[in-house]
């Protein structure tokens, strides 16, 4: 599988480059969750980073790649899929 070094911003992970593997379309995930464990041994805190674009090349207009931006929310996308015939927001079926 194929990985690519990439950036994150914010949050614990701020200014650290690691590789992440891209999906079938050469594209890292939408988002990157990270599990934390607790120092005490209790549930894990998990960091949530959201991928938003690097920039586009000034004369080309081609994307410069990906980052991960730290969400500090942690807001979760739904957690299925999303339905042409669904209003945003609504998660039931």
């Amino acid at each position: 599988m194929k990985s690519q070094e990439t950036p994150f911003e914010g949050g614990p992970m701020d200014g650290r480059v690691l590789p992440v593997l891209l999906g079938m379309t050469g594209h890292p995930p939408k988002t990157y969750r990270i599990p934390v464990p607790a120092p005490a041994g209790g549930p894990p805190t998990v960091l949530v980073y959201r991928r938003v674009s690097r920039g586009q090349h000034r004369r080309l207009g081609l994307s410069q790649g990906w980052k991960y931006v730290y969400d500090p929310t942690g807001g979760g996308d739904g957690g299925g899929p999303r339905w042409p015939w669904q209003r945003s927001g609504d998660t039931n079926g």
